[in-house]
């Protein structure tokens, strides 16, 4: 039997008898033995897993320093990507 692949826009359905024996299942019944364990998360941004998760973007003015703004630009293309991603991992951090 080959290897059968999936993605995001091809799941099969999902019956209601596999939903209900998932439901049934408790935490402790799961086999995580394939897993390997996470013991660093020091690097783990979970907004960077842009295919699982894309939040909207909405378009906005903002004034800002125009040194911050330099500073944001000397990394070259991308700076409201590079503001975006500081943005929110000190709204992360203040959680």
């Amino acid at each position: 039997m080959g290897i059968v692949r999936y993605n995001l826009k091809n799941l099969p359905p999902i019956s209601k008898k596999a939903l209900s024996k998932a439901d049934e299942l408790r935490d402790t019944e799961i086999d995580y033995s394939d897993i390997p364990e996470i013991t660093d998360f020091s690097k783990f941004y979970p907004w960077e897993q842009r295919d699982m998760f894309k939040p909207v973007k909405v378009s906005i003015t903002c004034k800002l320093d125009a040194d911050i703004v330099a500073w944001l630009k000397q990394g070259g293309k991308g700076y409201q990507t590079r503001m975006n991603t500081i943005l929110r991992d000190v709204m992360a951090h203040a959680q």
